[in-house]
């Protein structure tokens, strides 16, 4: 199998490129269960200055054939408020995305895309959905939208109009994929894409997300890229590391310092 272009440094480089659109069109097409046209890239804060952040995450804002926005976002080392920084990002959106003096109704669907190289939470799958419903507290019934709010707002539930969340937790995916969404999970784990792949955009990733096509100049960078995440994943585990030993030295040093006082107190 060749070697293929990493998908965080591919969304950063070169899918903004209309002529590879089919790529993430492909993802998302995937992960949605539905047919995802891409009409352009809109600005979102990709391009980051800090020297830890832009090798840690890389985010795309895309706007598909029905209006909606797409934010997909890679990450590559822990956050531990990454929650928090879904729920913000969507947030932000909403309210940057309409002008101001329109009604309400003129809000934007909203999909957080999360494609995380970390633990994040606790739980036993690797690809996670979040949509928004409300639930009687005394009935337990779900709340719809009327037949006007239906035909108005041109959506069916109540949930198709608030974001929705995806989270992909990539290094969890240690499995045989024999789906088209997990055969996208093993390209983001492995760097891989099978020959028999039939998932929708990793035939156009095969052909476009190839090193042999990657100039000199770029391959430098490139493996720069690979380098600094190899180092900000290593510095992770070492302060977390240090900060387990020094844990045990300090619990080590209590209890001994406790049972010195013990001793005394009996002596």
């Amino acid at each position: 199998m060749a070697n293929y272009i990493r998908f965080d440094w591919a969304m950063k480089r070169m899918l903004r490129n209309k002529a590879d659109f089919a790529v993430l069109e492909g993802l998302l097409t995937t992960l949605l269960d539905e047919k995802i046209t891409i009409v352009r890239m809109l600005e979102s804060e990709s391009n980051q200055e800090d020297e830890y952040d832009k090798y840690n995450r890389v985010d795309m804002l895309a706007e598909n054939s029905k209006g909606e926005l797409i934010l997909v976002e890679v990450q590559n080392n822990n956050e531990f408020a990454y929650f928090q920084r879904m729920l913000f990002g969507t947030s932000k959106l909403v309210t940057e995305y309409i002008k101001r003096g329109e009604g309400y109704e003129n809000v934007r669907k909203v999909y957080s895309i999360n494609i995380v190289y970390f633990g994040l939470g606790a739980g036993t799958d690797y690809v996670y959905h979040g949509t928004t419903e409300f639930r009687g507290i005394h009935n337990g019934d779900v709340l719809k939208l009327s037949p006007f709010q239906m035909d108005k707002f041109k959506a069916e539930d109540v949930k198709d109009l608030f974001p929705e969340y995806y989270i992909l937790r990539v290094n969890d995916f240690n499995r045989l994929a024999t789906t088209p969404l997990e055969e996208w999970l093993y390209y983001l784990n492995t760097g891989e894409i099978s020959d028999s792949t039939s998932a929708p955009g990793l035939e156009e990733a095969r052909r476009h997300l190839i090193l042999d096509r990657m100039s000199k100049d770029e391959l430098k960078a490139y493996y720069r890229h690979l380098d600094n995440i190899v180092i900000l994943k290593d510095n992770i585990n070492t302060e977390r590391a240090e900060g387990r030993a020094e844990g045990r030295a300090e619990g080590r040093m209590e209890g001994r310092a406790e049972g010195i006082v013990e001793g005394r107190a009996e002596g």
